[in-house]
Protein backbone atom coordinates (compact mmCIF):
# COMPACT_ATOMS: atom_id res chain seq x y z
CA UNK A 1 0.00 0.00 0.00
CA UNK A 2 2.27 2.53 -1.61
CA UNK A 3 2.20 6.08 -2.50
CA UNK A 4 -1.17 8.08 -1.59
CA UNK A 5 -3.37 5.45 -0.61
CA UNK A 6 -2.35 4.94 3.07
CA UNK A 7 -0.69 7.45 5.59
CA UNK A 8 3.13 6.40 6.52
CA UNK A 9 4.71 7.84 9.86
CA UNK A 10 2.00 6.67 11.83
CA UNK A 11 1.34 4.31 14.42
CA UNK A 12 -1.35 1.57 13.70
CA UNK A 13 -3.13 -0.98 15.36
CA UNK A 14 -2.29 -3.93 13.70
CA UNK A 15 -3.45 -7.24 15.85
CA UNK A 16 -4.11 -8.25 19.20
CA UNK A 17 -2.03 -8.78 21.52
CA UNK A 18 -2.80 -12.64 22.23
CA UNK A 19 -1.98 -13.08 18.57
CA UNK A 20 1.32 -12.89 19.56
CA UNK A 21 2.29 -15.76 21.42
CA UNK A 22 5.78 -18.06 21.74
CA UNK A 23 5.86 -18.35 18.58
CA UNK A 24 6.83 -16.46 15.86
CA UNK A 25 3.64 -15.45 13.40
CA UNK A 26 3.32 -14.13 9.90
CA UNK A 27 0.63 -11.78 8.52
CA UNK A 28 0.45 -9.04 5.92
CA UNK A 29 -0.40 -5.67 7.08
CA UNK A 30 0.00 -2.61 5.17
CA UNK A 31 0.26 -5.01 2.18
CA UNK A 32 3.74 -6.24 3.26
CA UNK A 33 4.44 -9.38 5.03
CA UNK A 34 5.48 -9.04 8.50
CA UNK A 35 6.68 -10.93 11.14
CA UNK A 36 5.99 -10.76 14.90
CA UNK A 37 7.61 -12.40 17.82
CA UNK A 38 8.17 -12.07 21.62
CA UNK A 39 11.85 -11.67 22.45
CA UNK A 40 13.08 -11.47 26.30
CA UNK A 41 10.94 -10.07 28.73
CA UNK A 42 7.95 -10.80 26.05
CA UNK A 43 8.60 -7.68 24.37
CA UNK A 44 6.50 -7.71 20.83
CA UNK A 45 9.31 -7.30 17.75
CA UNK A 46 8.50 -6.95 13.65
CA UNK A 47 10.60 -6.43 10.58
CA UNK A 48 9.80 -8.02 6.88
CA UNK A 49 9.50 -11.49 7.03
CA UNK A 50 12.29 -12.52 4.46
CA UNK A 51 15.58 -13.71 5.71
CA UNK A 52 18.15 -11.00 4.65
CA UNK A 53 20.04 -14.40 2.95
CA UNK A 54 18.03 -15.83 0.45
CA UNK A 55 14.38 -14.90 1.43
CA UNK A 56 13.15 -17.32 3.59
CA UNK A 57 10.05 -16.62 6.15
CA UNK A 58 11.36 -15.90 8.92
CA UNK A 59 7.71 -16.70 10.56
CA UNK A 60 8.34 -20.42 9.92
CA UNK A 61 11.92 -20.64 12.23
CA UNK A 62 11.80 -20.06 15.77
CA UNK A 63 12.85 -17.82 18.92
CA UNK A 64 15.42 -19.04 20.86
CA UNK A 65 16.54 -18.72 24.47
CA UNK A 66 18.88 -16.00 23.91
CA UNK A 67 15.84 -14.04 22.64
CA UNK A 68 16.88 -13.95 19.05
CA UNK A 69 14.67 -14.72 16.07
CA UNK A 70 16.06 -18.04 13.93
CA UNK A 71 15.99 -18.19 10.54
CA UNK A 72 14.33 -22.03 9.49
CA UNK A 73 16.75 -22.06 6.29
CA UNK A 74 20.23 -21.63 7.76
CA UNK A 75 19.88 -20.35 10.88
CA UNK A 76 20.84 -16.61 10.90
CA UNK A 77 20.01 -15.40 14.55
CA UNK A 78 18.45 -11.96 14.52
CA UNK A 79 18.04 -9.42 17.11
CA UNK A 80 15.01 -7.49 17.84
CA UNK A 81 16.81 -4.26 15.98
CA UNK A 82 16.68 -6.39 12.49
CA UNK A 83 19.87 -7.16 13.11
CA UNK A 84 21.94 -10.58 12.23
CA UNK A 85 24.00 -11.92 15.30
CA UNK A 86 25.62 -14.96 14.09
CA UNK A 87 25.40 -16.71 11.13
CA UNK A 88 26.44 -20.25 12.10
CA UNK A 89 27.98 -21.39 8.82
CA UNK A 90 30.81 -19.00 9.39
CA UNK A 91 31.17 -20.02 13.35
CA UNK A 92 29.47 -18.05 16.31
CA UNK A 93 32.91 -16.28 16.97
CA UNK A 94 32.80 -14.45 13.84
CA UNK A 95 31.83 -10.74 13.90
CA UNK A 96 28.48 -10.65 11.34
CA UNK A 97 29.09 -7.68 8.72
CA UNK A 98 26.66 -4.78 8.96
CA UNK A 99 24.77 -5.40 5.73
CA UNK A 100 23.01 -8.14 7.19
CA UNK A 101 20.25 -6.62 8.83
CA UNK A 102 16.67 -6.27 8.12
CA UNK A 103 14.20 -3.02 8.63
CA UNK A 104 12.73 -3.29 12.37
CA UNK A 105 9.13 -1.48 12.83
CA UNK A 106 8.88 -0.05 16.59
CA UNK A 107 5.92 -1.66 18.18
CA UNK A 108 3.89 -0.61 21.54
CA UNK A 109 1.24 -2.87 23.11
CA UNK A 110 -1.24 -1.41 25.76
CA UNK A 111 -4.88 -1.98 25.99
CA UNK A 112 -4.56 -5.99 24.44
CA UNK A 113 -3.45 -4.15 21.25
CA UNK A 114 0.10 -3.99 19.33
CA UNK A 115 0.78 -1.25 17.50
CA UNK A 116 3.23 -0.64 14.94
CA UNK A 117 5.43 2.63 13.43
CA UNK A 118 4.76 2.37 9.97
CA UNK A 119 6.80 4.66 7.45
CA UNK A 120 10.16 6.22 7.62
CA UNK A 121 13.01 6.52 10.20
CA UNK A 122 11.03 7.22 13.43
CA UNK A 123 11.82 10.58 15.65
CA UNK A 124 14.16 10.07 18.17
CA UNK A 125 11.53 11.61 20.79
CA UNK A 126 8.74 8.91 19.53
CA UNK A 127 5.53 9.08 21.72
CA UNK A 128 3.43 6.44 22.05
CA UNK A 129 -0.03 6.44 20.39
CA UNK A 130 -3.12 7.61 21.81
CA UNK A 131 -6.13 5.48 23.09
CA UNK A 132 -9.36 6.46 24.15
CA UNK A 133 -8.91 7.08 27.92
CA UNK A 134 -12.66 6.65 29.45
CA UNK A 135 -12.62 2.68 29.38
CA UNK A 136 -11.14 1.85 33.14
CA UNK A 137 -13.03 -0.47 34.51
CA UNK A 138 -14.89 -2.17 31.47
CA UNK A 139 -15.21 -5.67 30.52
CA UNK A 140 -14.49 -6.15 26.77
CA UNK A 141 -15.20 -9.11 24.17
CA UNK A 142 -13.54 -8.77 20.50
CA UNK A 143 -14.23 -10.31 17.30
CA UNK A 144 -11.95 -10.13 14.23
CA UNK A 145 -13.69 -9.81 11.32
CA UNK A 146 -12.30 -9.72 7.46
CA UNK A 147 -13.69 -7.20 4.58
CA UNK A 148 -12.56 -7.04 1.12
CA UNK A 149 -12.57 -3.23 1.35
CA UNK A 150 -9.68 -0.63 1.43
CA UNK A 151 -9.64 0.38 5.51
CA UNK A 152 -10.33 3.84 4.24
CA UNK A 153 -14.05 2.31 3.32
CA UNK A 154 -14.50 1.22 6.34
CA UNK A 155 -13.61 3.79 8.47
CA UNK A 156 -15.96 6.10 6.86
CA UNK A 157 -18.72 3.96 6.88
CA UNK A 158 -18.08 4.02 10.63
CA UNK A 159 -18.16 7.44 10.62
CA UNK A 160 -21.57 7.59 8.07
CA UNK A 161 -24.46 8.81 10.03
CA UNK A 162 -27.14 8.63 7.55
CA UNK A 163 -27.11 5.36 6.50
CA UNK A 164 -28.51 3.66 9.11
CA UNK A 165 -32.32 3.45 8.65
CA UNK A 166 -31.60 1.65 5.27
CA UNK A 167 -28.20 -0.41 5.81
CA UNK A 168 -29.75 -1.16 9.27
CA UNK A 169 -33.37 -0.79 9.20
CA UNK A 170 -34.30 -4.09 10.75
CA UNK A 171 -31.40 -3.35 13.66
CA UNK A 172 -30.52 -0.23 14.72
CA UNK A 173 -31.51 1.76 12.32
CA UNK A 174 -35.16 1.23 12.89
CA UNK A 175 -37.72 3.63 13.32
CA UNK A 176 -37.22 5.54 10.22
CA UNK A 177 -35.51 8.03 11.54
CA UNK A 178 -33.99 9.20 7.89
CA UNK A 179 -33.92 12.91 8.80
CA UNK A 180 -29.82 13.77 10.56
CA UNK A 181 -29.96 17.13 12.35
CA UNK A 182 -25.98 18.76 11.89
CA UNK A 183 -24.14 16.03 12.37
CA UNK A 184 -21.74 18.28 14.38
CA UNK A 185 -17.81 17.55 14.27
CA UNK A 186 -15.75 18.45 17.40
CA UNK A 187 -12.14 18.17 17.13
CA UNK A 188 -10.17 17.41 19.83
CA UNK A 189 -6.90 18.06 18.65
CA UNK A 190 -5.12 17.68 15.44
CA UNK A 191 -6.09 14.00 14.92
CA UNK A 192 -8.83 13.40 17.00
CA UNK A 193 -12.66 14.47 16.39
CA UNK A 194 -16.19 13.30 17.70
CA UNK A 195 -19.20 13.55 16.15
CA UNK A 196 -22.66 14.08 17.40
CA UNK A 197 -25.69 12.88 15.71
CA UNK A 198 -29.54 13.67 16.27
CA UNK A 199 -31.50 12.00 13.85
CA UNK A 200 -35.95 12.18 13.81
CA UNK A 201 -38.56 11.12 11.28
CA UNK A 202 -39.12 13.01 8.34
CA UNK A 203 -41.50 15.89 9.25
CA UNK A 204 -41.39 18.27 6.30
CA UNK A 205 -38.34 19.98 7.61
CA UNK A 206 -34.92 20.00 6.23
CA UNK A 207 -32.29 18.62 8.96
CA UNK A 208 -30.57 21.75 10.76
CA UNK A 209 -27.29 22.80 9.65
CA UNK A 210 -24.54 22.08 12.26
CA UNK A 211 -24.74 25.33 14.06
CA UNK A 212 -27.57 25.21 14.74
CA UNK A 213 -27.55 22.12 16.99
CA UNK A 214 -27.21 22.13 20.82
CA UNK A 215 -24.87 19.42 21.61
CA UNK A 216 -24.24 20.03 25.43
CA UNK A 217 -25.26 17.32 27.53
CA UNK A 218 -25.08 14.58 25.25
CA UNK A 219 -23.92 11.61 26.22
CA UNK A 220 -23.84 9.47 22.49
CA UNK A 221 -21.17 10.48 20.31
CA UNK A 222 -18.91 8.51 17.56
CA UNK A 223 -14.87 9.19 18.18
CA UNK A 224 -12.31 8.69 15.56
CA UNK A 225 -8.15 8.88 16.44
CA UNK A 226 -6.03 8.90 13.00
CA UNK A 227 -5.02 6.72 11.92
CA UNK A 228 -6.97 3.66 12.24
CA UNK A 229 -9.52 3.57 15.92
CA UNK A 230 -12.93 4.80 16.61
CA UNK A 231 -14.86 4.54 19.20
CA UNK A 232 -18.55 4.20 19.39
CA UNK A 233 -19.89 6.41 22.88
CA UNK A 234 -23.50 4.82 23.81
CA UNK A 235 -23.49 5.32 26.93
CA UNK A 236 -21.40 6.13 30.06
CA UNK A 237 -21.37 1.85 30.51
CA UNK A 238 -21.78 0.79 27.05
CA UNK A 239 -19.33 1.13 24.29
CA UNK A 240 -18.06 -0.31 20.73
CA UNK A 241 -14.48 0.01 19.77
CA UNK A 242 -13.08 -1.13 16.50
CA UNK A 243 -9.62 -0.86 14.68
CA UNK A 244 -9.50 -0.46 11.13
CA UNK A 245 -6.18 -2.46 10.48
CA UNK A 246 -5.17 -2.18 6.74
CA UNK A 247 -4.39 -6.25 5.11
CA UNK A 248 -3.67 -4.58 1.63
CA UNK A 249 -5.16 -2.47 -0.84
CA UNK A 250 -8.72 -4.30 -1.23
CA UNK A 251 -8.97 -6.28 2.52
CA UNK A 252 -8.82 -5.06 5.56
CA UNK A 253 -9.40 -6.43 9.51
CA UNK A 254 -12.17 -5.12 11.46
CA UNK A 255 -10.95 -5.83 15.36
CA UNK A 256 -14.54 -5.04 16.78
CA UNK A 257 -14.57 -4.46 20.64
CA UNK A 258 -17.59 -4.65 23.04
CA UNK A 259 -16.90 -2.72 26.54
CA UNK A 260 -19.22 -2.90 29.04
CA UNK A 261 -19.48 -2.18 33.02
CA UNK A 262 -22.54 -2.36 34.02
CA UNK A 263 -21.31 -5.91 35.59
CA UNK A 264 -18.41 -5.68 36.41
CA UNK A 265 -17.40 -9.04 38.31
CA UNK A 266 -14.74 -10.60 35.97
CA UNK A 267 -16.69 -13.63 34.89
CA UNK A 268 -20.43 -12.28 34.55
CA UNK A 269 -18.86 -9.05 33.10
CA UNK A 270 -16.55 -11.15 30.72
CA UNK A 271 -19.74 -13.42 30.04
CA UNK A 272 -21.96 -9.82 29.24
CA UNK A 273 -19.45 -8.43 26.93
CA UNK A 274 -19.32 -11.85 24.97
CA UNK A 275 -23.12 -12.28 24.63
CA UNK A 276 -23.33 -8.91 22.96
CA UNK A 277 -20.88 -9.74 20.51
CA UNK A 278 -23.52 -11.78 18.04
CA UNK A 279 -25.49 -9.10 17.91
CA UNK A 280 -22.52 -6.21 17.01
CA UNK A 281 -21.58 -8.32 14.27
CA UNK A 282 -24.72 -8.94 12.69
CA UNK A 283 -24.41 -5.31 12.47
CA UNK A 284 -21.45 -5.40 11.35
CA UNK A 285 -21.93 -7.47 8.52
CA UNK A 286 -24.90 -5.31 7.43
CA UNK A 287 -22.64 -2.96 6.57
CA UNK A 288 -19.86 -5.16 5.24
CA UNK A 289 -22.57 -6.46 2.92
CA UNK A 290 -22.72 -2.63 1.57
CA UNK A 291 -18.93 -1.36 1.60
CA UNK A 292 -17.75 -4.21 0.37
CA UNK A 293 -19.63 -2.48 -3.41
CA UNK A 294 -18.47 0.76 -2.96
CA UNK A 295 -15.65 1.83 -5.94
CA UNK A 296 -13.23 3.13 -6.20
CA UNK A 297 -11.85 1.05 -3.41
CA UNK A 298 -9.74 3.37 -1.23
CA UNK A 299 -11.65 6.75 -0.66
CA UNK A 300 -10.04 10.29 -1.45
CA UNK A 301 -10.49 13.81 -1.07
CA UNK A 302 -11.91 14.61 -4.29
CA UNK A 303 -14.05 12.08 -5.90
CA UNK A 304 -16.69 11.28 -8.22
CA UNK A 305 -19.31 12.00 -5.99
CA UNK A 306 -22.48 14.08 -4.56
CA UNK A 307 -22.00 14.70 -1.59
CA UNK A 308 -24.87 16.28 1.01
CA UNK A 309 -24.85 17.45 4.69
CA UNK A 310 -25.35 14.53 6.38
CA UNK A 311 -21.73 13.50 4.57
CA UNK A 312 -19.67 16.21 6.79
CA UNK A 313 -18.00 13.89 9.38
CA UNK A 314 -16.77 12.08 6.04
CA UNK A 315 -15.36 15.04 4.73
CA UNK A 316 -13.91 15.73 7.47
CA UNK A 317 -12.00 12.85 8.20
CA UNK A 318 -11.07 12.99 4.23
CA UNK A 319 -9.43 16.30 4.47
CA UNK A 320 -7.08 15.63 7.81
CA UNK A 321 -6.13 11.97 5.92
CA UNK A 322 -4.94 14.26 3.07
CA UNK A 323 -3.43 16.50 4.84
CA UNK A 324 -0.95 13.81 6.77
CA UNK A 325 -0.68 11.98 3.48
CA UNK A 326 0.90 14.87 1.96
CA UNK A 327 2.87 16.60 4.81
Amino acid sequence: MQGSKIIRNQWYVVLDSRQVRGHPIGVTRMGEKLVFWRGREGRVACFRDRCAHRGAALSAGKVLANGCLQCPSHGFEYDPSGRVTAISANSRSNPVPERFRLQAYPTHEAHGFIWIWWGDEPPTNLQPPRFFDDLEGFRWAQSIDPWNAHYSRVIENQLDPIHLPFVHRNTIGRGNRTIVDGPVVRWLNPDRFRVYVSSRADDGRPPRRPEEVDVSGQTFWLEFIFPNLWQNHISKDMRIVAAFVPVDEEHTLLYLRFYQRFLRLPVLGDLAARLAMPFNLLVAHQDRRVVQTQRPKPSALHMDERLVQGDRPIVEYRRRREELKTR
